[in-house]
């Protein structure tokens, strides 16, 4: 007895370009690193999150994404953070990668609790 054989789903690339806010707690990415690369490793586990959730290798973080998870210096890093993930098309003449992944802070978060993951409507 062998498994219908399913279609090939394409990478999670297929709605191409789309734009979503994610709730990503840096809290527990961080846990156990020593104070003078907690802030670095953020921003590593931030580029990490993004390339899971969108599926991009060209992964780019927002200068305001990067100053607010250093707003508290190199070890006192922020225990969650609200992220907009924009996965765009590269309009580079010959990059490799067809789309990037931009990722920007979402400011003016007062609280986390019960907040969901929400597609954006492309600003542009």
């Amino acid at each position: 007895s062998t498994m219908a054989p399913r279609e090939k789903r394409s990478k999670s690339t297929t709605a191409d370009v789309v734009t979503r806010d994610y709730t990503v707690n840096l809290h527990k990415r961080i846990h156990g690193i020593g104070y003078k690369r907690r802030a670095p490793r953020a921003i590593s586990e931030l580029r990490k999150f993004a390339k899971l959730m969108m599926g991009t290798n060209d992964v780019r973080i927002d200068q305001s994404l990067n100053k607010h998870v250093w707003s508290k210096g190199v070890k006192n890093v922020h225990f969650r953070v609200r992220v907009r993930l924009a996965r765009k098309r590269n309009d580079d003449e010959d990059a490799a990668e067809k789309l990037y992944t931009l990722v920007s802070h979402v400011p003016n978060v007062t609280s986390f609790k019960g907040l969901q993951t929400v597609n954006v409507d492309a600003e542009e």
